[in-house]
């Protein structure tokens, strides 16, 4: 299925894209969230191969993926997530999509708590300081964030009436 992305450009993935959505599609409408099971495996291959592995979204090209690093709000217990983004200058946006669930996903919660942090972003390790984007900010950024992955518009319709935000992750 065709999406309208940045500048009103379709954006069509490939057949293994198109895969790749219709089944977190069907897994999300099923309340299927498959985050944490598949994340540490992501996180070593990404890891191991400095990105060239796991650091973009089957079927999507153009859909980047980081891993960002977060302290526990309440465990301290440090974290490694693999997490879409989109590039604004030296600035990272990542969207707490959480695949459409009814609340934020806890690395939203750790960053709230511990802003100060580090991100891969391929075989680069980057210094960030995390912020939520304000509604101006989100309001200018979402309709990029879609460019780049357009399966969020599903997840905001799933996710309403939460508005899914998206943090500003700012060189430090």
């Amino acid at each position: 299925m065709a999406e309208i992305g940045k500048a009103g450009a379709e954006v069509r993935p490939s057949l293994l894209g198109r895969l790749v959505e219709r089944s977190s599609r069907f897994a999300n409408r099923r309340g299927v969230y498959l985050g944490r099971r598949s994340t540490k495996l992501h996180v070593a291959l990404y890891r191991r191969f400095g990105g060239r592995v796991g650091g973009r979204l089957l079927g999507w090209p153009q859909t980047r993926i980081l891993l960002l690093d977060h302290v526990g709000a309440r465990t301290g217990i440090r974290r490694t997530s693999p997490v879409m983004y989109y590039e604004n200058g030296a600035v990272l946006a990542i969207v707490a999509s959480k695949a459409g669930q009814p609340t934020n996903p806890a690395w939203f919660h750790n960053l709230l708590a511990h802003p100060e942090t580090t991100v891969q972003v391929g075989s680069e390790t980057r210094r960030v300081r995390a912020r939520v984007a304000t509604r101006e900010e989100r309001d200018a950024l979402w309709p990029n964030c879609l460019a780049v992955y357009p399966g969020y518009g599903f997840f905001q319709r799933l996710a309403h009436p939460r508005v899914i935000p998206i943090v500003l992750l700012e060189p430090r």
